[in-house]
């Protein structure tokens, strides 16, 4: 009882100090505010980001960004407003300052964080797989261009793997989309080609994905389904394509856990193929050929015949 009694006071007095200091903290923001001061205003946001407190440093940060505009206090000013909405995580206005500092200072010795952080505001803005992905892909690009920019710099393996995390992401969810189309099948369309394309597209972008072998297999599988379900005179075309598929396959998963599908899909489109080439009617083209081939006979019968005469006549 006596403990309970000890650990609600000591509990008791620890808010009691809590809210002091943050009615102090807020007491001593708002005098700072009233003053109007811009010199006063620019210290006190630098000894706020200097003690960690970013959102009154952010706050100060920006009251006084217009006014030194053009002087040599917004360098300092510029880059420690958009760490501090950083910092709070306020990533979307964070990296738009953070660009606006790279085009503002390119040759500032500041540029490389300005950079990296840009990148990093809109990894951390990176949503869940099913929303939309446009600022993962935003990552990527600035990750990317910090990277090329400065190759040396000691923040590169932290960009790397945060780049990493991003195409893999990406590619993950395009290999979600191909598998769709897939099990869509022919509902509504031809939904195998669309899973091959978009299959492809994400090989293209993404060559280093940790499920290429995956959409490599989707691939030759939409691929086979497509020519099995072809019209005959398709069919020779796309089995073909399948079996060129198969090797480019095998060539770079030899080992491939789908290695034994594989090789059913190989045999059953090689026989597709003898199939298919065996039922296949003449062309337009051969049919021309069949319809004129005894009139040519005729007419190689008849200059024969001519030629035999003449050489007789001669004789």
């Amino acid at each position: 009882m006596i403990l309970n009694t000890i650990y609600y006071n000591i509990r008791s007095i620890s808010l009691s100090l809590i809210g002091l200091f943050i009615f102090s903290s807020c007491g001593e923001y708002q005098a700072i505010v009233k003053t109007g001061n811009p010199d006063y205003m620019y210290k006190s946001a630098l000894k706020y980001y200097e003690n960690g407190d970013f959102n009154h440093a952010a706050g100060l940060f920006e009251m006084v960004l217009s006014t030194y505009n053009g002087t040599s206090r917004y360098d300092t000013i510029l880059v420690s407003y958009a760490k501090s909405l950083a910092n709070i995580g306020d990533y979307y206005t964070a990296a738009s300052y953070f660009q606006n500092y790279v085009k503002t200072f390119p040759s500032s010795d500041s540029c490389e964080t300005c950079q990296f952080m840009t990148g990093y505001c809109y990894y951390m803005l990176s949503p869940k797989i099913e929303l939309d992905q446009s600022d993962s892909e935003t990552a990527i690009t600035e990750l990317s261009t910090f990277i090329d920019m400065y190759p040396n710099s000691p923040k590169v393996p932290l960009a790397e793997k945060m780049l990493r995390r991003m195409q893999d992401k990406m590619s993950y969810k395009e290999y979600k989309s191909a598998k769709l189309y897939f099990n869509l099948g022919n509902y509504l369309g031809n939904n195998y080609n669309s899973a091959v394309i978009t299959a492809r597209n994400c090989l293209r972008k993404y060559p280093d994905t940790r499920h290429r072998e995956e959409l490599s297999f989707l691939i030759l599988r939409s691929l086979f389904i497509q020519a099995e379900n072809s019209i005959l005179e398709k069919q020779s075309e796309r089995y073909r394509e399948t079996i060129d598929e198969y090797y480019s396959f095998v060539n770079e998963f030899p080992d491939s856990q789908y290695l034994k599908k594989a090789q059913s899909i190989l045999k059953d489109s090689e026989r597709g193929l003898t199939n298919a080439e065996t039922l296949l009617p003449p062309n337009k083209d051969e049919l021309e050929y069949y319809k004129t081939f005894g009139r040519r006979e005729k007419e190689r019968q008849r200059e024969a015949e001519q030629a035999a005469k003449e050489a007789r006549d001669a004789s």
